[in-house]
């Protein structure tokens, strides 16, 4: 319900007028013919958090949604070759992270505590998420969480969900195995990441039961949804900067398992023969894998469209 308010000269208020306002619904967000939202009005824009030059730090949650539902639209309706050359490219680049990794751990001989071998290990990782949210390039992890939103709406199939999770997930794998094979050439040969380190990092991640993994890769998908959420609520690429760091770092802090990242430090370590066999290696895949889809999807993906989509209705106060 919508009250209108008028002041009167003397400083006196009453009420004018109520209208019932529409339940919000993404339609009317996004549009049912177009991945982009409607213009505003004038008083809308003024009125609103979500104004050009607002005054608080982050976007309203309507706002928040209706960005992702954008960026999905446009990613599934984009050519399968963009697709998959952008996953390629932010698997390489995620991969920085196992090599920054594997280089702090050579490079310290061995840290006094475990402490701040983690708080390390996290924080030369978030730097690698850092090339990929910034840069926008297509990690699988954050598709478990954005892509599922056009779905849930209605404005997408499952068959282009499952389409633009594979093109991006195969992408991101073989980005990962093109950078192995770098590590494996170039760390050894200029003494900056042993092969010791990258089984050290794998053995933090293949050794454990099957649930073990997968509820792990429930946390580490569930982050990775809180990022892609977060950046979009940023106005400014300093904040966005902000939050992929701190929020990313918890994952290799854990370490908890990230399907795209973990590959990496496993299958180098595989290639370099450092204590882990290709059967680990699926293991860990496998049970990775799921959980990230299912952190990234149901506990950000599937509750944030649902509760802003039954948030029920605004109250708006205008005064003349």
């Amino acid at each position: 319900m919508r009250s209108v308010i008028a002041i009167c000269p003397h400083g006196s208020t009453f009420a004018v007028g109520t209208r019932r306002r529409p339940r919000f619904s993404l339609g009317t967000l996004v549009g049912r013919k177009s991945v982009h939202a409607p213009p505003r009005t004038a008083r809308t824009r003024q009125m609103s958090s979500d104004s050009p030059d607002p005054s608080g730090a982050s976007l309203s949650y309507r706002r928040i949604l209706e960005r992702e539902m954008e960026n999905a639209l446009r990613e599934i309706h984009r050519p399968v070759g963009g697709v998959f050359l952008s996953a390629f490219a932010a698997g390489l680049n995620l991969s920085f992270g196992a090599l920054f990794m594997a280089m702090a751990l050579t490079f310290s001989g061995g840290f006094e505590s475990t402490f701040v071998q983690q708080l390390v290990l996290g924080g030369v990782s978030s730097v690698a998420f850092l090339f990929v949210v910034v840069g926008q390039t297509e990690l699988f992890t954050a598709h478990s969480t954005m892509a599922v939103l056009p779905v849930l709406d209605g404005r997408a199939s499952l068959s282009e969900l499952g389409r633009v999770w594979a093109v991006t997930y195969v992408g991101n794998l073989l980005g990962c195995g093109a950078f192995s094979v770098l590590a494996v050439t170039l760390g050894p040969a200029m003494n900056v990441a042993e092969p010791s380190s990258f089984g050290t990092l794998a053995g933090a991640l293949v050794p454990f039961p099957w649930w073990v993994i997968l509820l792990s890769g429930v946390v580490a998908g569930w982050l990775m949804g809180l990022v892609t959420w977060l950046a979009a609520a940023s106005r400014d690429t300093v904040g966005r900067v902000l939050f992929v760091l701190l929020v990313t770092a918890a994952i290799g802090f854990g370490p908890f398992h990230h399907s795209i990242l973990g590959t990496t430090e496993v299958l180098t370590a595989v290639l370099l023969g450092a204590g882990v066999g290709v059967g680990g290696l699926g293991h860990f895949l496998l049970w990775t894998t799921l959980g990230n889809v299912v952190g990234g999807t149901v506990f950000v993906g599937i509750l944030n469209y649902g509760h802003v989509t039954l948030g029920g209705e605004e109250h708006d106060v205008e005064v003349e």
